[in-house]
């Protein structure tokens, strides 16, 4: 029996859904239904769906995100996007992602039925045969996540956030997050934090009127002399001798 969880801000989408599909004719069952990403991906991580039928344009989400970190968590898992908007670039990403279907509110019963029909029939295949229908341009949703989570920590470096808030910007959960990171930039959530804010502490450091302390402080660091320290491990020097080298201020 394959397990399906329905998401949707609209719960008349996702009860609708429930009630007028024959899921057992496709030997599924509906695990849980969720109206945003958030109790959306905590009922995922909790029944761990074969299957998930979700709309991507709800308040506040960010919906190629949110598909990517899906896939790229649950590899295996089958999404079904349901969606009110006639966009055929954003249908085309989100395909390219790894979504099995991109379907069109209100979606015609044979639409739905047919999307059931392609996703148990992937889910029933040995996984040495691979998947039936090719994907040309396919983009790697890892990659993507890992893009994703690079622009959040260069645009947020200045404030104090953790691994988890990167984590839910993304979608994954925070071990998966850290895996990625490893594997794609051979770096840890800190190690490229620091690294993100030391490039930008360079940058500032061009502009002579700024002291070391407050450019440590623009880019994050409470203590200069923690934001030194750093500075010298990764720069080889100090961020003084950095600056009489490259921008002649003493």
């Amino acid at each position: 029996m394959y397990k399906v969880v329905l998401i949707d801000d609209e719960s008349i989408i996702t009860e609708g859904l429930q009630k007028v599909v024959d899921w057992s004719a496709y030997n599924c069952q509906v695990a849980a239904l969720a109206q945003d990403a958030v109790s959306g991906m905590e009922s995922i991580r909790k029944y761990r769906p074969d299957i998930v039928f979700t709309d991507i344009k709800m308040p506040g989400v960010d919906g190629l995100t949110m598909l990517a970190g899906l896939k790229g968590e649950f590899p295996q898992m089958q999404i079904a996007v349901l969606t009110g908007y006639r966009d055929f670039e954003y249908a085309q990403r989100a395909i390219h992602l790894g979504v099995s279907r991109f379907l069109l509110k209100p979606s015609k019963m044979e639409e739905l039925n047919e999307t059931l029909e392609y996703m148990t029939g992937v889910l029933g295949r040995s996984p040495l045969l691979g998947k039936s229908e090719p994907r040309p341009e396919a983009e790697d949703p890892n990659s993507f996540l890992v893009r994703q989570a690079c622009d959040y920590i260069s645009a947020h470096c200045a404030q104090r956030f953790s691994l988890q808030d990167v984590a839910d910007h993304c979608y994954v959960s925070q071990w998966h997050l850290s895996k990625l990171l490893n594997k794609h930039l051979n770096q840890s959530f800190y190690d490229l934090l620091n690294t993100v804010r030391i490039q930008q502490a360079k940058q500032l450091m061009a502009d002579p009127a700024l002291r070391i302390s407050e450019v440590a402080e623009r880019v994050g660091y409470t203590d200069t002399a923690h934001f030194s320290r750093v500075f010298k491990r990764l720069e080889g020097i100090s961020a003084g001798e950095w600056r009489n080298f490259h921008c002649g201020k003493g």
